[in-house]
């Protein structure tokens, strides 16, 4: 259920030898993602029950295909936002939800290597994601 971009991710931490690498390689996507308008940065936007600050603005396509913006001021979390645009962009809004996003991390072999805070960020933008996708789902 993977997108083809997020394959390619997957593919990459795989020729990965070791967790510093892999952690460069996030933050390396996140620098590599374009920044985030400062006028989407607003508290409609902001994820709770982040450590840093997070903001994901949601992006439905005409032919209902999902996509967002987000940002963070950590550069660790810009490139889990990276990862997870990655997951979920080009996906019908409908199929969002039903992503198993612990189990498609999973197979970068993040766990375990990031903190008890940014776990719980992740899994508050993952909850965001899957909020907005039902949202725009229920008004298509």
């Amino acid at each position: 259920m993977a997108t083809p971009a997020f394959e390619e991710i997957v593919e990459t931490f795989a020729f990965l030898p070791d967790w510093e690498d892999r952690y460069r390689e996030v933050i390396a996507l996140g620098r590599a993602m374009p920044p985030m308008p400062e006028a989407l940065k607003v508290p409609a936007t902001k994820v709770t029950g982040c450590a840093s600050q997070v903001w994901i603005h949601p992006e439905i396509t005409a032919d209902g295909r999902f996509g967002f913006q987000g940002d963070s001021d950590a550069s660790i979390v810009r490139g889990l936002i990276a990862i997870l645009k990655a997951l979920y962009t080009g996906l019908p809004v409908a199929e969002v939800p039903a992503v198993d996003a612990q189990a498609e991390l999973a197979r970068l072999g993040l766990e375990g290597h990031l903190s008890a805070q940014r776990s719980n960020g992740l899994r508050s933008m993952i909850a965001r994601i899957r909020d907005h996708a039902r949202e725009a789902a229920q008004t298509a």
